[in-house]
């Protein structure tokens, strides 16, 4: 196959398979932020069914570090390419059955308990995927091209977001408030499957890497890929796990925490806000693509120290702008998202490069849905109790998960061309 064919289809069976992945965890963000409470955990306080649906969209997050190791076993064992596929499938089909749930008043406490097992499968699948996906792009980059190949899966999360958050923005301006709550919000995760049946499609149509066919050529994989990056890689575990901290934090901050904020708190309405927050991740796209081209020219982990720097500037920056009026708000999010881009964009280089191929795809997932936990499952849930003390709280958590992970990068690590394994 000609070469500029294949990477074509290499960077689009990595950019669509995170782009199922960002849709879906988005569209449960969304409906968390605006309908998921109401419908599946009964109260008479709106905050605290809040809270509850804020903490069902935390629930993934404890599932990925189990699905990290599950399919990062079998990636390291059997393959990138079907490990992809089975991840894929998995993520896929949680969020599709979440279309057909039944709500707390019609089935009492099943339909809670049924809400949280699928997101949970949800969190199960997303552990294999974006490890996956970065080494799917990065062990098949030319050399020098790291930075700007793992760039692909990054660009997965502004796809699936504009994708969310369009459909929302249809389905608001197409059906009244209360047909949104009775059924609109179930579209969305009906109309994941088509999504799904695109990424499966090209990714049955890709080959393996080839750094994990040297690894089958040097001798048989790892039988146990867990315990050998255990034994032998601890160190860079760690330091994977709390640099990828911030990317999380500012992410859920400025999107699910900043919906539900903007629109049950300061009063804006759920269409304008989905709006500015559609422009603003604009900029994270324009962050994740200008952090690629400058790994390549730099290096990842010099691009993500500066992006924690950013972070802690966007904290700081969090109170006075986001109390303010919409276009003032949106002024955040667009800053955030563009610092979002430049601590998030460089790790699809940097973070498989901390590891042998023998085991890369168990520590990268890892190392990234451990500190999805530390740095995304209980943001938004952390973020909505401190504000009700100021959103001057907020804006420290923020900057505290920045100078976390500049820490964590400041202990070393090397930049994607140390390894081209």
């Amino acid at each position: 196959m000609n070469p500029i064919r294949a990477h074509a289809r290499i960077l689009t069976a990595a950019l669509v398979g995170t782009s199922v992945e960002f849709y879906d965890f988005y569209i449960y963000a969304t409906a968390a932020a605006l309908v998921l409470g109401p419908a599946f955990f009964p109260s008479s306080d709106p905050g605290v069914q809040l809270l509850s649906s804020y903490a069902s969209l935390g629930l993934a997050f404890v599932a990925r570090p189990v699905g990290a190791a599950a399919f990062g076993h079998f990636g390291d064992r059997l393959g990138r390419k079907s490990t992809l596929v089975a991840s894929l499938m998995l993520m896929g089909a949680s969020t599709f059955l979440i279309a057909f749930l039944p709500t707390y008043a019609q089935i009492g406490w099943w339909a809670p308990l049924l809400l949280c097992l699928l997101r949970f499968g949800q969190g199960f699948g997303l552990g294999g995927e974006w490890g996956g996906a970065a080494l799917l792009a990065v062990e098949n980059a030319p050399p020098y091209w790291r930075g700007r190949f793992g760039t692909a899966p990054q660009m997965g999360a502004p796809v699936g977001f504009i994708a969310a958050n369009g459909l929302f923005l249809v389905l608001g301006a197409t059906l009244t408030p209360a047909q949104f709550a009775a059924w609109g919000w179930r579209l969305p995760f009906l109309l994941s499957a088509i999504l799904v049946a695109l990424g499966l499609w090209v990714r049955l149509r890709i080959s393996e890497t080839p750094a994990f066919a040297r690894v089958l050529a040097e001798g048989s994989p790892p039988s146990v890929p867990l315990a050998e990056m255990a034994g032998a890689h601890g160190a860079a575990v760690l330091r994977g796990t709390l640099a990828v901290v911030a990317c999380f934090a500012i992410f859920y901050i400025a999107t699910a925490f900043a919906l539900g904020y903007g629109t049950a708190t300061l009063g804006h309405s759920r269409q304008a806000f989905l709006a500015v927050q559609l422009v603003a991740i604009l900029f994270m796209a324009a962050g994740i693509l200008i952090a690629g081209w400058w790994s390549d020219r730099a290096s990842p982990r010099q691009v993500l120290i500066w992006g924690c720097l950013g972070t802690i500037a966007a904290g700081a920056l969090l109170a006075p702008l986001m109390a303010g009026p919409l276009m003032q708000a949106g002024m955040f999010l667009g800053i955030a998202l563009l610092v979002m881009g430049s601590v998030y964009g460089p790790l699809g280089a940097w973070l498989p490069a901390q590891f042998p191929a023998r085991v890369r795809y168990t520590g990268t997932s890892i190392a990234f849905n451990v500190g999805g936990v530390i740095g995304g499952a209980l943001t938004p849930l952390a973020a909505q109790a401190l504000s009700r003390h100021g959103l001057g709280w907020v804006g420290l958590y923020l900057a505290a998960a920045g100078l976390l992970s500049l820490a964590a990068l400041l202990t070393g690590g090397g930049s994607a061309t140390e390894r081209t394994d």
